[in-house]
C-alpha cells in the first residue's frame, strides 16, 4: 500500500462525489506528503483525460501523474455547431491546460504518443523521449475510417468538411454556410453506429437552418442517414416543423440516405446510383478508436476498445486502461459527458487498486443538450448500473414532447450551466 487510504474512507469519498452524485464534493483527499512512486499517464486532454488527471489528483494528491496532449488549447465539440451557425465564437469554446499543470505532481506534456510498449510499460513519443508508467489511461477519442464511403480521405475534408473534431474544421464549414449562395442546398451526411455525439448531426441541422433563415431563408438542408432512425428524433423533427418549417430534409439510410461515394470536384454525393449536389457538404466519416489505441493493439475486430467493468481496464493490456469514445461501454453512448462520468470512475478504481482495497459499485450517469436554437433546446439524461458485468441503464428520459415554450426556453439555459459546469471541472476554471 501506497498511503492510508481505508475502504471505509474511499466509500466516503465515493458516496458524494461525482464518481456517484455528480456533485465536486469531497470529505476526504490523502493527505499531502506521504510516500509514493506510481506514476499514472493520461493520454488525451478531453472530457475523459482532462477529467481524469483531476480525480486522480482529487483522490491522491501525491500520485505522480503526467497527462500527454499534443494541442495546447482544446476546443469542444460540445457547442461547436454553435461557433458553425455564427451564434459563438470559436474563442469562447476553447480551454488551456494552465491551471491543471499548475497542480503539484502533475506534469502536462505537449507532444504526440506514438507507440505504447504494455510489457515494458513505456510511451514513445513523437519528439523522442520515452515514459515509464504504472498505468495508463487511454482517452484517445475518436479516429476516422477513411476509405469507407468512396473517395472520404484526409484530403477531402478540405473541400468536403466534418468539423467533427472541433477547431479548423469548425471555422471551415461555418466560412462554407456564410459563403453559400441563397438558395443553396446545405447536406449532411451521417454515419452509422456508433460514433461521437449521436445528436449533434441533427443539432448541426437545426442550427444551420436557424442561420439559414436568418440570412439565406430560400436555402435547404439535406440530412442523408445512413440509419433508418435515430435518438430523440420525434423531438427533432417536432422542432424543425415549429422552427423551421420545409426547410429542412431527412433522408433515412434504406430509403436512400446511406451515401456510398463523393465526388469533391462536382460537389456531388451518391447514394448507390443516386446523385445530390449540394453547395455545402459535410461529410461526417465513420469512426473507430482514436489511433493510438488501434496501434497499440487494444481495438476488437470493430475498432472499438473492449474493457473491464467497473475498472475500464484494458481486455487486452494489464494496467492499461480506456475511457471515453475510444470503449465499448454497455448502454453508454459516446457522449462527452459519459466520458466525463467514466473518467471518475475509473481514477477511483486505479487509486482503490493502488491502496488495496476494493472499490465500492458505482454509479455512472450521462447527459447531452442538443441546441436547435437560442430559445429552444431539448434533452437526454441516464443513469446506469453494472449488471452481469455491463453497464446498463436504469432510469433516464428525454424532453417532453408536449413541453412548453417556456420549458425548451429554459432547457436552453440549463445548456449553457452544464457546458459552463462541465468544462470548468475539466480545466478548473
Amino acid at each position: 500500500m501506497i498511503t492510508d487510504i481505508t475502504r471505509r474512507k474511499l466509500l466516503g469519498l465515493l458516496g458524494s462525489s461525482a464518481v456517484i452524485a455528480g456533485t465536486t464534493s469531497f470529505p476526504f483527499s490523502v493527505k499531502a506528503g506521504k510516500s509514493t512512486t506510481a506514476h499514472i499517464v493520461v493520454v488525451g486532454g478531453g472530457f475523459g483525460g482532462a477529467t481524469c488527471v483531476n480525480y486522480l489528483h482529487r483522490f491522491d494528491p501525491n500520485l505522480k501523474i503526467t497527462l500527454i496532449e499534443p494541442a495546447k488549447t482544446f476546443v469542444t465539440c460540445p457547442f461547436s455547431n454553435k461557433v458553425i451557425a455564427g451564434m459563438q465564437k470559436i474563442s469562447s469554446i476553447q480551454f488551456n491546460y494552465t491551471k491543471l499543470a499548475a497542480q503539484p505532481n502533475v506534469t502536462v506534456v505537449h507532444d504526440t504518443v506514438i507507440d505504447i510498449d504494455t510489457d515494458s510499460k513505456k510511451i514513445s513519443l513523437s519528439a523522442g523521449k520515452k515514459l515509464p508508467y504504472d498505468s495508463v489511461v487511454l482517452s484517445p477519442g475518436v479516429s476516422f475510417r477513411w476509405g469507407k464511403i468512396k473517395n472520404n480521405d484526409l484530403a477531402s475534408t478540405a473541400i468536403f468538411p466534418h468539423a467533427w473534431k472541433a477547431g479548423e474544421q469548425t471555422i471551415l464549414l461555418a466560412k462554407q454556410l456564410q459563403t453559400m449562395p441563397d438558395g443553396g442546398t446545405f447536406i449532411i451526411s451521417v454515419p452509422g453506429g456508433p460514433f461521437r455525439a449521436p445528436p449533434a448531426p441533427y443539432e448541426r441541422a437545426s442550427l444551420a437552418a436557424y442561420y439559414l433563415k436568418k440570412n439565406k431563408p430560400k436555402s435547404k438542408i439535406l440530412i442523408l442517414d445512413s440509419s433508418d432512425s435515430f435518438e430523440e428524433q420525434a423531438l427533432f423533427q417536432q422542432a424543425w416543423n415549429k422552427l423551421y418549417p420545409d426547410m429542412i430534409e431527412w433522408v433515412a439510410g434504406t430509403a436512400g440516405g446511406k451515401i456510398t461515394r463523393i465526388d469533391t470536384k462536382n460537389k456531388q454525393v451518391f447514394a448507390g446510383s443516386t446523385a445530390h449536389k449540394g453547395d455545402v457538404i459535410n461529410i461526417i466519416p465513420p469512426q473507430q478508436a482514436g489511433t493510438i489505441a488501434i496501434k497499440a493493439g487494444l481495438s476488437n475486430k470493430n475498432g472499438w476498445c473492449e474493457v473491464k467493468q467497473p475498472s475500464f481496464e484494458s481486455m487486452k493490456a494489464r494496467s492499461v486502461y480506456v475511457i471515453g469514445d475510444a470503449c465499448i461501454a454497455g448502454d453508454m453512448k459516446k457522449l462527452g459527458h459519459a466520458a466525463n462520468s467514466q473518467a471518475k470512475i475509473c481514477a477511483a478504481s486505479i487509486v482503490s487498486s493502488l491502496h488495496g482495497i476494493t472499490m465500492p459499485e458505482p454509479v455512472y450517469n450521462s447527459s447531452v443538450y442538443s441546441v436547435l436554437s437560442p430559445k429552444y433546446a431539448i434533452s437526454s439524461a441516464s443513469v446506469f448500473r453494472l449488471k452481469a458485468g455491463s453497464i446498463s441503464i436504469i432510469s433516464g428520459g428525454l424532453s417532453e414532447l408536449k413541453a412548453s415554450k417556456k420549458t425548451h426556453r429554459r432547457e436552453a439555459s440549463f445548456a449553457k450551466g452544464w457546458y459552463k459546469s462541465i468544462t470548468s471541472e475539466m480545466f478548473l476554471g
